[in-house]
């Protein structure tokens, strides 16, 4: 099978831990006869630097006619995001450009590096959950927007469609796993989280083997530290989702550890991208840990070139790696990113 995957380095360490995820990826073509044709363009602060603005059109041309994105990372403090560009406001129309909707980061705490957890084991051993973010409305995207000296407004805003089409999404999805969903809101007080939990009612009824239960965000985020393994399917809204999927990787010990992938409601190549940012202030030492960004790769095989097979090789050489002992400096360890690649790249 032959593929077109356009890789966005981006800043800091994105550019360091994408060119492990390509290593990887090269290796699981040799294995199994792929081809995977890898377009490198600019995006984020080097494309500003280079070309003027962070989302270049013949980047986002590339990533439209591809079968998949793989970004890195971007930002960093030579960009502030005050000014009329920077990198983060092109993440935003990268999101757009792509039709981006659906956002999934599975939080898994494996046993090998539990150790790392803030949490005591007892509390977070066999944490295993999906966070389901809506990706293309609310505060992000709202309008008005506006910001002087003395005031500012953002605004919140959901449609019907919006709210349906990532409540579905989640509810076949725990259909899959252990058929729970919990939906995450602030309905006691945003008129736009009364109408989401009116529609995940609605929604919920079509699916009578999936129980639903609703939590207020801000009871979420006390949850997560006292029975992070209770939960399954987690689906909210785009701030809600940004905040609490953050903090959720912290489970794990590390940002380094956990991929994402974002979808289209309409067709078009998904983006994946790992969870943490650019980290400028360990860019260039050969440090980052590229696992987010591997596992993001596993993610593309399987949920965008059906290679499940594949996406669960790498998956068993990641955890292979950790099992044997290999951890960089965020996990404990003293392993460079060239030392983690090479050894799970071992282990494929």
């Amino acid at each position: 099978m032959e593929k077109n995957i356009v890789c966005l380095p981006g800043d800091g360490i994105g550019t360091e831990v994408v060119d492990s995820a390509v290593m990887v990826l090269k290796k699981i073509g040799e294995k199994y006869g792929h081809k995977f044709n890898i377009i490198a363009k600019e995006f984020g602060g080097i494309a500003m630097d280079n070309q003027g603005e962070s989302l270049p059109k013949d980047t986002l041309d590339a990533c439209l006619n591809s079968d998949a994105v793989l970004l890195g990372a971007i930002g960093g403090p030579k960009w502030p995001t005050s000014a009329p560009d920077s990198p983060e406001k092109g993440l935003l129309a990268i999101r757009k450009g792509l039709n981006l909707t659906i956002n999934i980061r599975p939080v898994t705490v494996f046993d090998a590096q539990i150790k790392m957890s803030p949490l005591k084991e007892e509390i977070v051993k066999g944490t295993d959950f999906t966070i389901i973010r809506e990706l293309s409305a609310g505060l992000y995207y709202g309008q008005p927007k506006r910001r002087t000296n003395d005031d500012a407004v953002d605004t919140m805003a959901y449609g019907r469609e919006e709210i349906e089409t990532i409540l579905h999404f989640a509810f076949k999805l725990a259909r899959k796993r252990r058929k729970l969903v919990t939906s995450v809101d602030k309905a006691n007080i945003l008129e736009t989280s009364k109408l989401w939990r009116q529609i995940a009612e609605e929604v919920a009824a079509q699916y009578s083997d999936v129980k639903v239960e609703h939590i207020y965000v801000d009871a979420m985020a006390m949850e997560f530290m006292r029975r992070p393994a209770h939960f399954d399917v987690i689906v909210t809204e785009n701030t809600f989702g940004d905040i609490l999927s953050d903090e959720a990787s912290m489970l794990a010990g590390s940002l380094g550890m956990l991929p994402s992938a974002s979808h289209p409601s309409k067709g078009g190549p998904s983006l994946y991208e790992p969870s943490h940012g650019s980290a400028p202030d360990i860019a260039g030492q050969g440090i980052a840990n590229p696992i987010a960004t591997i596992l993001s790769v596993a993610m593309m095989l399987d949920q965008s070139f059906d290679m499940t097979k594949e996406a669960k090789n790498i998956e068993s050489a990641v955890y292979k790696t950790l099992e044997q002992g290999v951890a960089t400096k965020d996990l404990g360890g003293n392993a460079t990113t060239a030392d983690m690649t090479e050894a799970i790249l071992s282990n494929i």
